[in-house]
């Protein structure tokens, strides 16, 4: 007799009747959309990651819903449309900034450029949930996909009916992060300290009729210390990540200012100070100034070789999911044809946007976009490619995206190696159509900007609809959910992005005039969307820096020799101010402590996962308190507020004790909640 194959039963059976898309559960998340989407925006623009929403989403919507006396198919609704808004601000901090830093848009923030992002988000979101809609029923139901993430946070789900959510960890976490930001903020004490320690380089003579004949002269270089900076949200960040992989990302921040910026700053001192005295004759550089030149070798010569690690990264990345990436293709072609013949699904669990809105939904928004590409293009024909090129490399990439979230999660999905190879494909079309200038670079940003929203949205929808199959919820509801959650977040996503470039502007200019901020500046680094810049202005333009790329390349290619686990993390963190990957590097070590006090205490299984389960709450509450105050300060900047200022000379020294504080809330906390030996195990947070 053949074994016949276990059916599934989800949490909630399909038979039963329960209230799901109900207008407190939508609202909720739709709150949650917005916030958790500008919080995500506002770390990756400065550290440039993002951390997945599914898990805060989880925990804030079920504490809220169990005051409100929700169920748990209302919780994995409200979930679902709060963690959409992530994935929408991923898309748009990896894609739009590229547009300022390539000088498409002189101005960032005018209402043209408003619609144009917004239609570039609300294009790529709406076929992101278009095409997982296509696919859902397969890839969810595949069994050899394991979605860690998604059983994780259906787990916490079922947990939550029975217990508490952990959400007192997380909502502490935000006000601890909130009041540090406000302190660091208003100068209570250094978010950062920086110096510049000079050692003599070489006496020569310096011979020029326009400046000094004859003199001798010693020409300072030196080496630049910093300490990590003072900041939550990095510091959970490393937390989340863990030792291994704040390590590499602090590595390279080493590579970059402990050995290239001092090696450069050695063999250029002489022409360098040649520029600074033809600026400041008749005065001897400080140890500013110095710092000043070094920062200047780290921005123009550092960081073009750090984006040519990047490109290597990306491209090793994706290669070493290959055959990831070809199964997926493969499957994706299979599973169109699976539900373009698939009939009427009676069952509640299994309905989801019919297959003919799905089409009207695909014909509408490429139409939509094909109006964008030739706004940008002002070439009918290009548009026309770009737009087949966009649908194509957006259905396989919101495939492939959805397979890897199946496989290794959201939180490791590839998104910008994913945007950079749609990006390379547009470029070279373009240089292939006669395409030049900002014309082509402009077509070129908006193909890559619409597949990495769509890439983005289809790996968190496919993601929370794995959650909901377990869970019980209802597809197309939930499909509806995140339409509202991608429109509302595409209305909104770019106000952050404005609040955050013009207030660190203006916060600079404010403080020490004249000051050089924004998207590619010392505060907004946006590391990814400065690669799409590059590379866009490179092919299309002919403005690539090729001889420090090749050099970067090179690099990469030397990481990856020497097997190094992550290229692209090393990459970022060369492209990173230091302070960044310092801070980073810290929560990591805390990380690191954790790990070994639990073996020193000799725990189980489950107080491993509750001191895990803690740990990253505090993580992502400390996160989200620094990035909602963060853009608080921003907007105050943007609107040009000036603040007090509580500086004092004890400030380097406070900086210190709270460094402290940070450190015993992710150690010491976490810890003392691993609980007794036999308590059962709880569902393992998932970042």
């Amino acid at each position: 007799m053949a074994d016949s194959k276990p059916t599934f039963k989800p949490y909630v059976p399909a038979e039963t009747s329960m209230k799901e898309f109900t207008i407190p559960a939508l609202f909720i998340g739709l709150v949650m959309c917005v916030v958790l989407g500008a919080a995500n925006a506002y770390l990756g623009l400065k550290a440039g990651m993002t951390i997945a929403a599914t898990y805060p989403a989880a925990v804030i919507g079920m504490a809220i819903l169990k005051v409100l006396k929700g169920n748990i198919l209302e919780e994995n609704f409200a979930r679902t449309v709060g963690s959409i808004g992530e994935s929408v601000a991923a898309g748009a901090i990896f894609t739009l900034p590229a547009f300022f830093i390539a000088g498409i848009w002189t101005e960032f923030a005018t209402t043209a450029h408003y619609l144009q992002a917004t239609a570039i988000m609300l294009a790529g979101g709406v076929l992101g949930i278009m095409f997982v809609a296509l696919l859902r029923r397969v890839m969810v139901e595949d069994a050899e996909l394991p979605f860690p993430e998604s059983v994780a946070a259906a787990e916490i789900h079922k947990t939550g009916r029975g217990g508490g959510t952990g959400a007192k960890f997380l909502f502490g976490a935000m006000g601890v992060g909130a009041v540090i930001q406000s302190l660091g903020q208003v100068g209570f004490f250094a978010t950062a300290w920086q110096k510049f320690v000079s050692f003599p380089l070489i006496l020569k003579t310096f011979v020029d009729k326009k400046l000094i004949i004859g003199s001798k002269m010693t020409y300072d270089g030196g080496l630049v210390l910093s300490t990590p900076g003072i900041s939550p949200a990095y510091m959970g960040v490393g937390y989340i990540i863990g030792p291994k992989l704040a390590s590499l990302n602090f590595s390279g921040g080493l590579l970059a200012w402990g050995l290239f910026v001092p090696i450069l700053t050695y063999f250029l001192a002489p022409d360098l100070l040649e520029m600074w005295l033809v600026n400041n004759a008749g005065q001897t550089p400080t140890g500013d100034d110095w710092l000043g030149m070094a920062t200047n070798v780290w921005k123009y010569i550092v960081r073009p070789i750090a984006i040519g690690g990047m490109l290597v990264s990306a491209g090793f990345t994706l290669f070493r999911m290959r055959k990831s990436l070809i199964t997926g293709i493969k499957r994706s072609i299979g599973d169109v044809k699976k539900a373009a013949t698939g009939e009427h699904v009676a069952i509640r669990t299994e309905q989801d946007i019919s297959f003919k809105w799905i089409m009207i939904g695909i014909g509408l928004t490429a139409i939509a976009t094909f109006f964008i590409y030739n706004f940008f293009a002002q070439d009918i024909f290009a548009a026309l490619v770009a737009t087949v090129v966009m649908i194509i490399a957006g259905f396989f990439f919101a495939a492939v995206s959805g397979y890897l979230v199946g496989m290794i999660g959201s939180s490791n999905n590839p998104i910008s190696g994913l945007t950079l190879s749609t990006l390379l494909v547009a470029a070279i079309l373009m240089v292939a159509l006669g395409m030049e200038g900002n014309p082509g670079v402009a077509a070129v940003l908006g193909v890559a900007g619409v597949v990495c929203v769509s890439a983005a949205v289809a790996g968190e929808m496919l993601q929370d609809l794995k959650v909901g199959h377990i869970l019980g919820g209802t597809p197309w509801r939930m499909q509806i959910g995140d339409l509202i959650g991608v429109g509302l977040a595409s209305l909104v996503m770019f106000l952050p992005l404005v609040v955050l470039q013009q207030g660190d502007i203006n916060a600079g200019k404010m403080a020490n005039p004249p000051y050089e901020g924004g998207f590619g500046g010392p505060k907004l680094p946006a590391p990814q969307a400065s690669l799409m810049a590059l590379l866009s202005q490179g092919i299309v333009g002919g403005q690539m820096a090729w001889p420090l790329i090749i050099v970067g390349m090179l690099m990469g290619f030397g990481f990856i020799a020497m097997q190094v686990r992550s290229p692209m993390l090393v990459s970022v963190g060369m492209y990173l101010p230091l302070e960044t990957t310092f801070a980073i590097f810290i929560g990591g070590i805390l990380k690191g402590i954790v790990d070994k006090i639990n073996a020193a205490k000799s725990h189980n299984d489950a107080q491993k996962a509750r001191v895990e389960n803690t740990g990253v709450l505090l993580a992502a509450g400390l996160i989200a308190g620094e990035a909602l105050i963060g853009l608080l300060f921003a907007a105050l900047a943007f609107f040009e507020v000036s603040l007090f200022s509580l500086a004092s000379e004890l400030s380097l020294a406070i900086s210190f004790v709270v460094l402290l504080i940070i450190g015993w809330i992710l150690i010491k906390i976490p810890i003392n909640n691993a609980g007794a030996p036999d308590e059962p195990a709880p569902p393992t947070a998932v970042m």
